[in-house]
């Protein structure tokens, strides 16, 4: 059972300066061995190491590297990116996630055009001063691609320092995030520090891992207090666990005339600005009262009467603390006058839809549509 931390572990005592020098010296070095080759990393270029940064917020290295790529080839400068349409950066970022990212980032670019001449802003201030950029991320791009002395604290840095020092307090909390914090900037090397902060992000990545740290080929191993003491495993402390809510939903692929129906998912809702077939809370429990209820709920929220009403498929997925289970129906609409205001809904015909940026299960649910069972119940006129 692991044991109590006193109050005093809860504090964190600054290095020295020779475990310091120690650091930076083993650090560089294995970085210099073992870095990835990461399409970011391939200059020093402000604006494809911000759009690397926001695209990693919560998502693995091997799962951005093609968004990346093709998100640069779409926007290669920040000029391009402030001119596009915003319903085609949600395209192509669509499947990452967290979209409030690609709204932040293309706000930023148009900001960049108006108060920086269509440059990348070059202080940590200016550059923390952008839409969706906080501490991490401003500190990120300035060290990286201006060698600033800005320091950085994200998941994998949490980790890795509160292992070094054999934090004992929650570094989640105000207080634990303001001495991690100071650590990080304590820490810093007079120079090289873009090379340095990823060093750091890709130890913690690559072997200081959550479940089972790779001590033996830790190149830190010598300097990391929680090893001497056995307690790698138990440091940093977990955080609580979120409680998981299941719920039940339905959408409606609605057919006229050879034509599905979409609505713009509006403000407010999850997948905002994303294009996706009628869906809601779905209660009933049986099909005859599933039935109704759906015509219902399709009605009160697209104006469409629909008939025919059938299932054909099932999807699971998971919404921060949500496990969804999604169930899918085909209709048929007697007519095609929607009462949503006009952009906020479309007719379209399958083929169309690669186009357009849909929410995860709309996309899953627009490549079903070859099949039978998801098209149309009987031919609509139009």
């Amino acid at each position: 059972m692991p044991r109590q931390p006193s109050p005093s572990a809860s504090l964190i005592e600054m290095p020295s300066a020779a475990w310091k020098r120690s650091l930076a010296r083993r650090l560089l070095a294995w970085f210099r061995r073992h870095r990835r080759d990461l399409p970011w990393r391939q200059s020093r270029d402000p604006y494809r190491i911000w759009i690397s940064e926001i695209m990693l917020q919560q998502t693995q290295v091997a799962t951005v590297v093609p968004y990346f790529n093709r998100f640069l080839e779409a926007f290669p400068t920040i000029e391009a990116l402030a001119a596009a349409d915003e319903h085609e950066v949600l395209r192509l970022w669509e499947g990452l996630g967290y979209y409030r990212r690609a709204r932040g980032m293309h706000e930023a670019a148009r900001q960049m055009v108006a108060r920086f001449d269509g440059h990348f802003p070059t202080t940590l201030a200016e550059i923390g001063s952008l839409p969706g950029i906080g501490r991490y991320t401003a500190g990120a791009i300035a060290s990286i691609a201006y060698d600033a002395q800005a320091p950085i604290l994200e998941a994998n840095t949490v980790r890795l320092l509160s292992r070094l020092v054999a934090f004992d307090g929650d570094p989640a909390s105000g207080p634990g995030q303001k001495q991690l914090w100071a650590l990080a900037e304590e820490i810093l090397p007079r120079r090289g520090c873009g090379d340095f902060n990823q060093a750091l992000m890709e130890l913690g990545s690559l072997v200081c891992t959550p479940k089972a740290p790779d001590c033996l080929a830790c190149c830190l191993a010598p300097l990391c207090a929680a090893r001497a003491q056995g307690r790698q495993q138990e440091i940093p402390r977990r955080a609580t666990r979120v409680a998981i809510e299941a719920v039940r939903e339905a959408s409606v692929v609605v057919w006229h005339g050879g034509k599905v129906f979409l609505r713009k998912r509006a403000a407010g809702e999850r997948w905002a600005g994303l294009w996706d077939f009628p869906r809601f809370p779905l209660e009933a429990e049986s099909a005859p009262a599933a039935r109704r209820e759906l015509s219902q709920k399709v009605r009160e929220q697209t104006g469409l009467a629909i008939a025919g009403t059938r299932h054909f498929a099932t999807l699971k997925h998971g919404v921060t603390r949500f496990r969804i289970t999604l169930d899918c129906y085909a209709a048929t609409s007697r007519g095609a006058k929607s009462r949503l205001a006009g952009g906020q809904s479309q007719w379209i015909e399958p083929a169309g839809l690669e186009r357009l940026a849909l929410s995860v299960t709309g996309r899953k649910l627009s490549r079903m549509l070859d099949d039978p069972a998801a098209r149309s119940p009987w031919r609509a006129s139009v």
